[in-house]
C-alpha cells in the first residue's frame, strides 16, 4: 500500500504539498492515520511537477524513505508549481525495490500514482513493454495512461479502464491519482481518498494533511476530476456487479 497527494491551483511549493502539514505526506511515510494495508511507507518516494520550461513534468524519485531525504527537504521550499503530484511507497511483497518502481510514473505530459494492488495477469499484455517497471503499479500506469495525450475524454477513459480492471480482479484496490499539469484525475476504489476545495485550488490525498473541516471523503467507486476551479465527482459503475440505474450509463462525455 502507498499514500499519495496532489495539488492543482495557485502556485505552491513542493514543501507545502509534500512535506508540510501535521498529517502531510512526509508524516504519512512513517505514521499514516488511515492506512488499512501495511504500517509504514518506507520503500521510496517520488514527486512530479509542471513548469513553463517544457511540456513534460519534472520528476524526483528515490528508493530512500522520504523522512531521510535531507536534500529534497532543503530544495522543496524553493520550487513552486501550479500542479504537483507526489507519493510514498510501501512495496508489494516480491516487487522490485529500484527507483523505476516508484511513483509517479510518466507518459508524455501525464503522471500517475497508484495506491493499492492489482493482479498483473489481468492487465493487457501490450502494457508491459511501455511500463517503467514490472511492478503491478507501473504496469497499471502504462495501461491507464495509454492514449491520454491530447484526448479530450481522458478522465472518462481512466474511469472506464479502472472499472474494467476492477471487474477482472475483484480483489484489486485501485485508488489512482493522475495529472497533466492542468487537471487531476483520481479514482476511489477499495481505499480511502479525500478532497479539499479551497479558494485557490484543489487538493486530493489518501489522507487529509490537516484538520481543515473542508476536507471530505470521496465515496468508493468514484471518479474525481479537479481543476483550479473545483472538483467534480462521478460514480463509477462496477462492471463486476449489476450496476444501479444511476450508475449504468457511461461516464458523461463532458467530464474533462
Amino acid at each position: 500500500m502507498c499514500r499519495h497527494v496532489a495539488w492543482v491551483g495557485a502556485p505552491r511549493s513542493l514543501a507545502q504539498v509534500v512535506l508540510d502539514g501535521p498529517c502531510g505526506l512526509a508524516r504519512q511515510s512513517w505514521a499514516p492515520q488511515r492506512q488499512a494495508h501495511g504500517t509504514v511507507n518506507a520503500d521510496g518516494w517520488g514527486a512530479g511537477w509542471w513548469s513553463p520550461a517544457r511540456p513534460e513534468p519534472a520528476r524526483w524519485r528515490s528508493t530512500r524513505p522520504l523522512w531521510q531525504d535531507a536534500s529534497f527537504a532543503s530544495a522543496a521550499p524553493h520550487v513552486s508549481s501550479t500542479c504537483v503530484l507526489a507519493a510514498v511507497r510501501s512495496a508489494t511483497e516480491g516487487m522490485p525495490a529500484d527507483e523505476t518502481a516508484v511513483a509517479p510514473f510518466a507518459a508524455g505530459r501525464w503522471l500517475l500514482s497508484h495506491n493499492g494492488r492489482v493482479d498483473r495477469s489481468v492487465l493487457p499484455v501490450e502494457a508491459w513493454p511501455r511500463a517503467e517497471s514490472v511492478c503491478d503499479s507501473a504496469v497499471l500506469a502504462a495501461h491507464l495512461l495509454q492514449g491520454l495525450e491530447g484526448a479530450p475524454d481522458a478522465p472518462r477513459l481512466v474511469g472506464e479502464r479502472v472499472a474494467a480492471v476492477g471487474a477482472a480482479d475483484p480483489t484489486a484496490r485501485l485508488n489512482v491519482l493522475a495529472g497533466d499539469g492542468e487537471r487531476l484525475v483520481a479514482t476511489a476504489w477499495g481505499d480511502v481518498l479525500s478532497v479539499l476545495e479551497t479558494a485557490d485550488g484543489v487538493a486530493l490525498a489518501s489522507e487529509p494533511w490537516d484538520d481543515d473541516p473542508r476536507w471530505r471523503d470521496v465515496p468508493d467507486r468514484t471518479l474525481v476530476v479537479a481543476t483550479a476551479a473545483g472538483a467534480r465527482l462521478v460514480p463509477l459503475a462496477d462492471r463486476g456487479t449489476t450496476p444501479t440505474r444511476a450508475a449504468a450509463s457511461p461516464l458523461p462525455q463532458e467530464v474533462s
